[in-house]
């Protein structure tokens, strides 16, 4: 008698026969699994991920049971498993998915679907496809932050040394548990920046090929990557757009902090941020065509920087404003429409509208709201806006540098976004008066709005308003010195903040002391600017 015995252990034949006189079979009244089949025999699991592994039986009709994966010593591995089976699209077809455990072991093994089954006698045997080969996606110490991880590789690996030209790239993100990540995609990168540019650790702007949503921001073709170089907490661009995100402003740009390695090599912690433009999920304002050149359609939309660099191809300075250390007046420069697609027409349009608001802002009758400022701004914005950079110890906006304005079609010009906070911001180093008294009391044209006591006194209701949310930033900035420490040690041991020269007065102290001093002085703020309003 010979009876058929299925092994389960891999590595050896699972059908064994042991001879006792005559053959018997097996009784099978129900449809078995006799073969499996993969899609893949290489697998590559990210940390705490998963990936969809296709698989098909020879019986179409056989009843699945348990579906693991085994070992060649037939017991099942600890870093990953088979999740769940579904169903695939035709009949015989299926797809297990198989999870990382999320214990950060890197691994490398072999090993083998099993399908067991079960026969009517109660006896149970497993049917094993080809070997599988599955690796973990291996994560150095130094992106195991819990911040997201970008890949960022160029093509031929060639290193991004301009801010005009672009290089073709790839990019792809290695999510967390709070954000998604993303399967490589196709962009354009290139550097960004004025004087961030000349620092050792590089900011870029990237552009990719089709809209993506990164870190379920809304779809947008081009995204920036900030390289805080200078900034000893890694959170003065992250504080600055929460504060901003508490006021009335119609725009905030979202942020979220990541690692970087570009093409193959960790460049520390950057900012993914969302680049200053004209889009229905940004600066909301209509955008223009060249053909837009009189009547109701030549009124916007316009986004405006004024910036002390003076790099935009239409640019101009109006003599009205702040007389800075640039001189008199304050520069203006259009940055939508685009440089090239702005018409004479336009150019003249919004210069004019500028200079007509600066003109009724320094006239005698400025109070008056049928004939004076309040009938060219959006007096509201101004007042957000200036708390944000008040706050923030922000002197950039009298330099000016990074300050926008944007005027939507039959709209007054209204103030925003926020933007480059990294520079100077909550440091008396750079702004000793904040010790005792405003910052950005005189900046640009708010020493003349501040003339109108209307003004005052609507400036002074909308602080004492914002303040209660204002006094939660420091909570916030534990939240976020809790989720840089990690990302924050790595960083520093590339880049020395000091390297290029006392900015913020943190760039020799510790990440924790940085911080320590940073919410300090914000606490500090809120207590001096209403004495002085």
């Amino acid at each position: 008698m010979r009876t058929i015995h299925f092994c389960t252990v891999l590595g050896t034949a699972f059908l064994l026969l042991a001879c006792s006189g005559k053959e018997e079979e097996p009784a099978v009244t129900t449809p078995m699994v006799r073969s499996v089949s993969v899609a893949e025999t290489s697998l590559v699991l990210p940390s705490g991920g998963s990936v969809v592994l296709p698989f098909s039986v020879e019986d179409k009709d056989a009843v699945l049971g348990d579906v693991k994966l085994l070992l060649p010593g037939g017991q099942e591995p600890v870093d990953f498993h088979v999740k769940e089976v579904t169903a695939g699209p035709e009949p015989g077809t299926y797809q297990a998915v198989v999870e990382d455990a999320g214990l950060g072991d890197e691994y490398d093994l072999e090993v083998r679907l099993a399908v067991f089954q079960r026969q009517e006698n109660g006896r149970e045997y497993y049917v094993p496809s080809v070997a599988i080969r599955i690796k973990s996606e291996y994560i150095p110490p130094e992106l195991r932050t819990g911040l997201p991880v970008i890949y960022v590789d160029t093509e031929g690996g060639k290193p991004i040394v301009s801010k005009e030209d672009y290089l073709n790239a790839s990019l792809h993100i290695l999510g967390t548990e709070a954000y998604d990540g993303l399967e490589p995609a196709a962009c354009q990168i290139r550097g960004r920046g004025n004087t961030t540019w000349g620092w050792p650790k590089k900011p870029y702007l990237v552009k990719f090929d089709s809209k993506q949503s990164l870190f379920g921001m809304p779809k947008h073709k081009r995204w920036v990557l900030l390289a805080n170089f200078m900034d000893r907490t890694l959170m003065r661009n992250l504080v600055a757009m929460k504060v901003s995100s508490m006021t009335n402003l119609a725009w905030t740009p979202r942020c979220v902090p990541v690692e970087l390695v570009l093409n193959g090599k960790h460049q520390g912690t950057y900012l993914l941020i969302e680049q200053v433009r004209v889009d229905k999920n940004r600066v909301n304002i209509t955008e223009m065509k060249p053909t837009d050149n009189a009547g109701e359609a030549l009124t916007g939309g316009y986004l405006l920087e004024l910036d002390f660099h003076f790099d935009n191809k239409v640019q101009w300075i109006d003599p009205h404003g702040h007389n800075n250390q640039w001189g008199d007046g304050i520069p203006f420069g259009v940055k939508s429409p685009d440089e090239d697609e702005i018409t004479k027409e336009q150019t003249d349009y919004i210069k004019q509208y500028v200079h007509e608001t600066a003109e009724a802002l320094y006239s005698p009758d400025f109070k008056d709201p049928e004939k004076g400022y309040a009938k060219y701004i959006d007096v509201d914005s101004f007042i957000d806006y200036w708390i944000v950079f008040e706050v923030m110890g922000n002197h950039e906006l009298g330099n000016p540098g990074s300050v926008y304005m944007h005027k939507d079609r039959g709209g007054k010009l209204v103030a925003g976004p926020c933007w480059d906070f990294d520079w100077g911001v909550l440091s008396y180093n750079t702004s000793p008066q904040a010790k005792t008294g405003l910052i950005n009391g005189n900046a640009i044209w708010y020493g003349r709005l501040r003339q109108d006591p209307a003004f005052e006194a609507k400036l002074k209701a909308r602080f004492d308003e914002l303040l209660p949310q204002l006094q939660t930033i420091p909570d916030y900035m534990d939240e976020c010195e809790k989720l840089l420490t990690a990302s924050a040690k790595f960083n520093f041991a590339m880049w020395n903040p000091a390297e290029d020269g006392v900015i913020n007065g943190d760039e020799k102290l510790t990440f924790q002391d940085a911080v320590k001093r940073l919410k300090s002085i914000y606490q500090e703020r809120l207590k001096v600017i209403p004495s002085k309003l």
